[in-house]
């Protein structure tokens, strides 16, 4: 019989990570996994682009810096033992205008701290060696950022779970949580699971989840969707890597980018638009509770005033194929608006502090014998395994939380 169970509320990459890495390293603790969807990695897991990140944009010292880099490599020697995809296809982070390139040496410089393997400044004729269609006056050159598949990865977690003795629990949307003198009680409806110890990983609830919890009310999570082109079939040998453009500094989004894909695809995008719902895929699904929180918050209206200048951009982008393409235009300028389709889309957790500050780092809050992962957004599918260690290390009373 277990010593103490630990609950885990979140079947996407995170949560799963984190309940195989204490169902197969801590002895005596019995893992259930609570998932309010049918399958696991519906959301984030599920809608993102497949990319192994290297670490460069990450500020050194910071949970993502260090998280990410350790989690490449946890990541790699998973997939390569269970004959996952993983192709290090490189990545080119692409400056197109001289004002650009302060921007890319500084990110050059972060990326040495942060020991980003291999990776070099290249000029122009460079750029063409590797990407002969690829615009551009100067670049950085990542030949170790990959590309994999996350929800086969997550799959894989959740059978290492079960496989460890561990269960899954589909179905089980969390209603409420409650702190008995017998361990913690989390409810779906009518249904409980008393557990010793439960970990919050729920994403785009992961706010709404922790305040069943009774941690603190911020940050809140403002969803925002990216929706992607991709290229078509005939189209797809327009580039061979990752095209990237040097990310604004003041925005959290990383602009539109080229991503191959492991199914042999090529996603141009995504935009980030604000969601009318936390499931927002479309642009016709609306939650009016998600859209009163939203209103109700003094954070999304401080957000809003800061950045509504690129929020109107991203909207254009939304509506209008030839404006999306334009930025798109930048990088290889051969691509446009003939050479794409409509992609799919995913929904990106913002967290947003009362002060409308975006939320960058990694967050853990810890209340009691809950722990919450307030905020893990890209790159927290590549760093899902060192999240683990770290938000295990937490919980057992051996790190930190932030």
């Amino acid at each position: 019989m277990a010593d103490e169970t630990i609950g885990i509320v979140g079947a996407g990459i995170v949560g799963l990570a984190t309940a195989r890495e204490i169902a197969l390293n801590r002895p005596g603790a019995r893992v259930v996994v609570l998932e309010k969807e049918r399958a696991v990695s519906l959301h984030q897991s599920g809608h993102n682009s497949g990319v192994v990140h290297a670490g460069i944009y990450y500020t050194p010292g910071s949970l993502k810096a260090g998280l990410t880099v350790r989690g490449v490599s946890l990541l790699r020697e998973y997939c390569q033992d269970r004959r996952l995809p993983y192709e290090e296809i490189g990545k080119l982070v692409v400056a197109v205008r001289a004002d650009e390139v302060g921007r890319m040496d500084a990110l050059y410089e972060r990326a040495r701290n942060n020991h980003v393997p291999d990776l070099r400044r290249i000029s122009r004729e460079e750029i063409r060696e590797i990407e002969p269609n690829v615009g551009g006056i100067a670049a950085l050159h990542s030949p170790r950022t990959a590309i994999t598949d996350y929800a086969a990865i997550a799959r894989a977690f959740a059978q290492d779970v079960v496989d460890s003795g561990g269960e899954v629990r589909l179905g089980f949307p969390v209603t409420g949580i409650s702190d008995r003198p017998e361990g913690i009680e989390v409810a779906s409806g009518e249904e409980r699971v008393r557990v010793d110890r439960l970990i919050l990983c729920t994403g785009l609830h992961s706010d709404a989840v922790a305040r069943l919890a009774r941690d603190r009310p911020e940050p809140r999570i403002v969803p925002f969707r990216g929706e992607y082109m991709l290229l078509k079939p005939e189209r797809r040998d327009l580039v061979r890597g990752l095209v990237y453009p040097v990310p604004d500094p003041r925005y959290p989004f990383l602009g539109v980018h080229f991503t191959p894909r492991v199914d042999g695809t090529v996603e141009v995008g995504p935009n980030a638009v604000l969601a009318l719902a936390r499931e927002g895929y479309t642009r016709g699904r609306i939650s009016p509770r998600d859209l009163l929180g939203l209103a109700a918050y003094p954070g999304t209206w401080r957000m809003a005033a800061r950045h509504w200048r690129t929020g109107i951009r991203e909207y254009r982008g939304s509506f209008s194929m030839a404006a999306f393409m334009r930025d798109a235009r930048l990088y290889v300028p051969g691509v446009g608006v003939r050479d794409v389709v409509r992609g799919g889309a995913g929904v990106r957790a913002q967290a947003v502090d009362r002060d409308g500050t975006l939320v960058d780092d990694f967050r853990i809050h810890r209340v009691g014998h809950v722990t919450a992962v307030r905020n893990a957004p890209s790159p927290a599918a590549t760093a899902s395994m060192a999240i683990a260690e770290h938000v295990t290390a937490a919980v057992f009373g051996t790190g930190r939380t932030t």
